[in-house]
């Protein structure tokens, strides 16, 4: 009975201290206009519990979705404001804002025809609307960005092309297109590639400039190490997942240029439960560049 009575306590003190911590506001599905994709863009975004009574700036990283979700996928199946949440009341992570666009089937670049350019959408309109719009502190140091399989390559590709405007990045089972995988993919597998990459091609044709741009492993040979003094890069794959070999594969390509980064293998699969997991070290991986040492 005693066991039995320690145990209800437990979970009651459990669920109390939860529902103290203070709360963030999630705002779903609003809208940005956008001269350069010529639609309106959504996107939600969650304000930390203070936002509305200070007068604060706040550091932000942006949360890029997977394949066949939208821009409220991090907070609906991720419950990335829960996390946050916790976090920044037990001072594991700062207050800071994260924000989610809404990238289709982009996987977030412009493609092979500059027909759908959401890769210009995001560099030119979509961070300068969000940070102007709302209470950001906007540079390099405060800005961080994450994201899952497709939002983990798109990830990927902003942070290590514009290592300028980010402080750090964490690609969670990063869709990553390795030159090996590329070129092992059969005329029927490149159905997923055609509007990324332009039509299937034989042998090493497929590995277009369009691609080249488009891909860790050259871009990070092209602009070299020092490029990446300034940006913390974190690789978080699960160890029965379909993309775990090219996640390996960038690991060791990083490795041999000399660039620091944090690799993590830990068990799971392609789904929301590793990626929930994964969050809060995430965050906090991001969290400290916001810090002062």
């Amino acid at each position: 009975m005693k066991t039995i009575s320690t145990f209800i306590f437990l979970i009651a003190f459990a669920i109390s201290s939860f529902a103290q911590f203070s709360r963030g506001t999630v705002k779903e599905s609003l809208t940005i206009d956008s001269k350069i994709l010529g639609k309106q863009v959504k996107y939600t975004i969650y304000l930390p519990f203070d936002y509305e009574t200070s007068n604060r700036l706040y550091p932000v990283v942006y949360l890029l979705h997977g394949m066949g979700d939208n821009d409220m996928g991090w907070m609906q199946f991720g419950e990335a404001n829960l996390i946050a949440d916790e976090a920044i009341a037990t001072r594991e992570i700062p207050a800071m804002i994260l924000v989610t666009p809404d990238g289709g089937t982009s996987f977030y670049i412009n493609n092979f025809d500059n027909s759908l350019r959401y890769e210009d959408f995001f560099i030119q309109e979509f961070m300068p609307y969000i940070e102007k719009t709302y209470r950001i502190r906007a540079e390099k140091r405060f800005r961080g960005i994450a994201g899952l399989s497709m939002g983990g390559y798109g990830t990927l590709n902003y942070a290590l092309k514009y290592p300028d405007k980010f402080s750090a990045c964490v690609a969670f089972s990063a869709a990553i297109f390795s030159p090996e995988s590329v070129m092992q993919t059969n005329e029927q597998g490149w159905g997923i590639m055609k509007p990324l990459f332009g039509p299937y091609k034989e042998g090493d044709a497929r590995l277009t400039a369009h691609y080249k741009n488009n891909n860790a492993f050259d871009i990070t040979t092209s602009k070299g190490k020092e490029a990446y003094n300034q940006l913390r890069i974190m690789l978080d794959c699960g160890d029965d997942d379909f993309l775990t070999d090219d996640n390996c594969r960038l690991h060791i390509h990083l490795n041999k240029l000399g660039i620091k980064h944090e690799f993590r293998m830990r068990d799971g699969a392609h789904n929301w439960l590793y990626w929930r997991s994964g969050l809060p070290v995430g965050l906090k991986f991001i969290g400290e560049s916001f810090h002062q040492f």
